[in-house]
């Protein structure tokens, strides 16, 4: 298993340490429902280093990503990111990912920590345009500081005014001493905040800093549980729970993100699906009784019959409703719907609603 350059700081800290994506990863410190209030309301630290990152640079750079990518690479300028996805040659979706663009012919790409690997491969079979390529993820560390006093905080530490980063863009300066740091208005909580890259060798001194700075607005480290009710009741997909390679984004919802003004990977594909419909939708549902929805439950009709199954499910620490998303056959899908999810062999009803879902 591998490790992040803050593994040592966790075990310190007494987080619970389980293996993911090939790393080993705190999942939780003080809890799962404080840390996410605490994002909610406060703020929270998370390393999230084990996420993979690419540099994509050279005169073919653009061209590449375009090919490979679902959004279109062209709306984006410098200093400006955007979400998309890389569909594989049957319709499907190989990941998904965060576009920055740097400077003109040079991309910054995220990608989720079990993909780094087949993403790579996946890029460079098409790269036939001359882009250099670099793999810095086992060099670089992730730091996402989140929620409403996420700014304030990270403020005490940069010379950067980040009230002047609008969401999805970020810049290029010094946090704590430290310079090249990347500091990027996103994030996975829907909590607003942002997300810091830098060499591994300033992991420790960053995290430390940024704990320090955020003393006052009361700032915890949190685990990968909190991160995953924190971006499920915002309706934010899972790479392997909620996308993979058997789901199109059309029916993921990711049509945003799907542009057809240029050519890439199975957009003939997504354009039949586009223009005579889908047969199954992934929908977020709320729970109508009580019941905790988990992965892979099935979804029945109200005959019993199955008609799609549950991706993410938890127990909403926000709504205290069991909520989740779902794949769900066509008609079901629509919204208002009810469908029922299979809890312990018991028919749990359940509304089709419209995430995000606080």
């Amino acid at each position: 298993m591998k490790k992040t350059a803050l593994y040592d700081k966790h075990v310190s800290l007494g987080a619970k340490i389980v293996p993911f994506a090939g790393f080993e990863m705190p999942v939780q410190y003080s809890g799962v429902t404080e840390e996410h209030f605490a994002v909610r309301e406060k703020a929270g630290l998370f390393d999230v280093s084990h996420m993979g990152q690419f540099f994509i640079e050279g005169p073919g750079s653009k061209d590449l990503l375009q090919l490979v990518t679902s959004n279109n690479v062209d709306a984006l300028e410098n200093g400006k990111a955007q979400y998309s996805c890389l569909p594989n040659e049957n319709g499907g979706i190989v990941d998904d990912l965060i576009v920055y663009k740097m400077e003109d012919d040079k991309y910054f790409v995220v990608v989720n920590a079990s993909n780094i690997d087949k993403d790579w491969n996946h890029i460079s079979k098409y790269n036939t345009f001359g882009a250099k390529m670099t793999n810095a993820s086992d060099e670089m560390s992730l730091l996402a500081v989140q929620g409403p006093k996420a700014t304030e905080i990270l403020q005490k530490l940069t010379d950067v005014n980040l009230s002047e980063i609008p969401y999805y863009h970020f810049t290029v300066g010094s946090v704590a001493g430290e310079n090249n740091v990347i500091i990027s208005n996103t994030g996975y909580t829907g909590s607003g905040g942002f997300e810091i890259y830098f060499n591994n060798t300033s992991a420790e001194k960053l995290w430390d800093a940024v704990m320090e700075a955020g003393k006052e607005e009361g700032i915890i480290p949190c685990g990968l549980a909190a991160r995953d009710t924190l971006r499920l009741e915002k309706g934010f997909c899972l790479y392997g729970n909620d996308i993979d390679d058997t789901t199109s984004p059309i029916e993921a919802g990711l049509g945003w993100i799907t542009k057809f003004d240029k050519d890439f990977v199975s957009k003939d594909v997504f354009a039949k699906q586009k223009e005579e419909g889908i047969t199954r939708k992934l929908v977020g549902f709320e729970l109508t009784d009580k019941g905790v929805p988990r992965h892979d439950y099935p979804v029945v009709d109200a005959e019993g019959n199955i008609i799609g199954k549950v991706t993410s499910g938890t127990q909403s620490p926000m709504k205290k409703v069991g909520l989740g998303l779902a794949y769900v056959d066509k008609p079901h899908f629509k919204l208002g719907s009810e469908i029922f999810i299979q809890v312990r062999n018991k028919n749990i009803p359940a509304k089709v609603v419209k995430a995000p879902f606080v």
